[in-house]
Formats: C-alpha cells, sequence, structure tokens
C-alpha cells in the first residue's frame, strides 16, 4: 500500500516525510482494519514531523484523523461489521486498570497509546485499530468532513469544557486552525460570545462568517473581559496575554500538545482574583462519543480542503507556514 512515514525529523523544509510502499496491515486480535477514505491533517503530525513530538518508533505512519470503511476484522472483533464506516482517532488504546482508567480518566492512562505515534496512522490506504477505541460515525457527515472531527474536534472540545464557558459566556479563541474553527461553531450555537484572535486575515474573516463576535490579532485583545478562554496556537508567549484578557474567576485552557516555553507570569496582573490555567491532555472516549452526538445535533461543519494522499509533504508545509485555512484532509 502507499503511505508516509517520518524518516528522519527535522524542519519541514527538510522533507522530513518520505512516500513508501508498505505491506497491508494485519488486523490483531479484538482489531478491525479499515480501507482509508480520507485522514485528516493534524498540527500533532506537524510536531511528529519536525520532532517537536519525540518519535515513538521509528518510519511511523503519521495521522489520527481517519474515516475509513471496515474491510477486515481480527480474531474476537465483532463490534463493527465488514462495510461499517468507523473514525480511528488519537487515543489508541489504555491499560484500564490504573487508578486514571478506573475513574474515568483514561486520557492521563501511563501505558496509552497513540495513533500515528505510537502506531501507524492515516497517511496510508489502509490502517487498523482496537475495535474498542473506534467511533462510529454520524450518517449525515460526509467522509471530509468527518475525519477533522476525530481529533481537532474531540480534544478542542475537552478544551472547551476544561475552560468552563458558563452558560452564555464570552469566550476568547487563540488561534483559529483546525480545532479553533470547530470549536467556535460549538459556542456560537450554544450561546456564547466568542471573540477570535489570531494573525491569520484570513482565518479571522472565517471566523466572522462562522459566528463569531470579533476577530482581531492577538495583541489587540478581544473588546470585553473574557469568562474563558483556549489557546490552540502553540505559542507559549500567548499564555499571559490569554490571562491579562480573563475577567476575574475566568479560566486558560491551554490546548495544543506542545506548547513554546511560558514566560515568566505576574501573580498580580495574570493569576491573582482567582483566575485559572490549565492544560489539555488527549481525550477520554466519552468525549469523543458526546462530541460527535453534540455536532450532529448542532449541525457543525469543518471547513475543509481536500488533497490527495500523496501532497502529504506539501499539506504539512502550508500547515506550517499558515496557508491551511480551516482543516486540511487527505484523501487516498
Amino acid at each position: 500500500m502507499r503511505a508516509w512515514v517520518v524518516e528522519r525529523p527535522g524542519p519541514i523544509e527538510s522533507g522530513p516525510l518520505r512516500p513508501v510502499e508498505l505491506p497491508e496491515p494485519d488486523p490483531r486480535r479484538g482489531e478491525v482494519r479499515v480501507r482509508v477514505l480520507t485522514c485528516g491533517v493534524c498540527r500533532t503530525d506537524l510536531h511528529l514531523a519536525e520532532g517537536d513530538l519525540p518519535p515513538r518508533r521509528p518510519r511511523t505512519v503519521p495521522g489520527h484523523e481517519i474515516v475509513g470503511v471496515v474491510d477486515a476484522r481480527g480474531p474476537e472483533a465483532e463490534r463493527f461489521a465488514l462495510g461499517d464506516r468507523i473514525g480511528i482517532a488519537w487515543l489508541r488504546r489504555t491499560c484500564g486498570r490504573c487508578r486514571w482508567c478506573r475513574t474515568g480518566r483514561e486520557n492521563l492512562c501511563p501505558f496509552a497509546a497513540f495513533t500515528g505515534w505510537d502506531a501507524d496512522g492515516g497517511y496510508a490506504e489502509y490502517a487498523v485499530v482496537p475495535e474498542a477505541f473506534g467511533y462510529r460515525l454520524p450518517g449525515r457527515l460526509g467522509d471530509a468532513e468527518a475525519a477533522p472531527l476525530l481529533c481537532a474536534g474531540i480534544v478542542g472540545y475537552r478544551a472547551l469544557k476544561r475552560a468552563e464557558l458558563p452558560p452564555a459566556g464570552r469566550l476568547g479563541i487563540y488561534g483559529f486552525g483546525a480545532s479553533a474553527h470547530i470549536v467556535a461553531q460549538v459556542a456560537v450555537a450554544q450561546g456564547a460570545a466568542v471573540h477570535v484572535l489570531t494573525r491569520s486575515a484570513a482565518a479571522r474573516e472565517l471566523a466572522l462568517e462562522l459566528g463569531a463576535a470579533s476577530a482581531g490579532p492577538p495583541d489587540a485583545g478581544p473588546p470585553e473581559l473574557l469568562d474563558s478562554a483556549v489557546l490552540f496556537a502553540p505559542s507559549g508567549d500567548l499564555v499571559p496575554v490569554a490571562m491579562r484578557a480573563l475577567d476575574q474567576g475566568g479560566t486558560l485552557a491551554v490546548a495544543g500538545i506542545h506548547l513554546s516555553d511560558v514566560p515568566r507570569l505576574v501573580y498580580g496582573e495574570e493569576l491573582f482574583r482567582e483566575k485559572q490555567l490549565r492544560s489539555v491532555t488527549a481525550n477520554t472516549r466519552a468525549d469523543g462519543e458526546e462530541f460527535l452526538r453534540l455536532a450532529t445535533a448542532l449541525h457543525v461543519r469543518p471547513t475543509v480542503s481536500v488533497r490527495p494522499l500523496d501532497e502529504a509533504d506539501r499539506v504539512l508545509a502550508d500547515l506550517a507556514a499558515g496557508r491551511v485555512t480551516g482543516a486540511a484532509v487527505l484523501a487516498p
């Protein structure tokens, strides 16, 4: 099968991805194999390719927003039938025994494994997944629209929950890529006033089209104090900026798996009066199921550009350069 692997992590201009031919994977006990229809392109894939996220195995196939059709089942795999369309997301396996798993916090499992990092992902024609970690997909969503929901949507939704946005609250979103433009739709549909802070003029235009109350550059600040904020941009310099934009009692959630160093915070200006700063680590399967139901009910529709699998390296370069508005999706 055709696939891309991370050959030598480094700057995207150095060509860390390489196209290869690999054997079609065989599903093991409790696993299913899918023929990949689409795979979303996530900034985490870029972090893996460039080495910000240290590879856990050599020549890994990236990609963890996979929509595919089940075409083979391993022994004891009975949850999905052949021909079912399912989703494969970032969280791939947990131990089910540790105190985190036993208390509904499997995203913190120290033995967790992740698609496109610990195991090959969706920049390929076929992929496998433990059936317990696959998702049934709403029928009304097309293959390209469904793909970004599987990480950008799910993890973004967890970040929104971690930000504790009150009903009809004021939400700031810093950075406006794939995850942010999905979260903005959820928040707007639930009655929030959403203020988008991003350098990209095209992203600001999209934010306003999706119902944001305002959109401007990060250094300009929102037009009103915020109850909650989510930082999607991987820039630690924006943490104190966002904290200063919070009203008292507000919460900032940092959504990315990678963040540059955070400057020193000034307690009186950026943390006092019960402001909260939180990180977000992956998601639980319950988050995923809840978000997919909500996205369907709220008619969330990602803005996507579909590119052929053969252009995976160029798509990541476009993502790094800020040339992707909304979400990019690869199609074999």
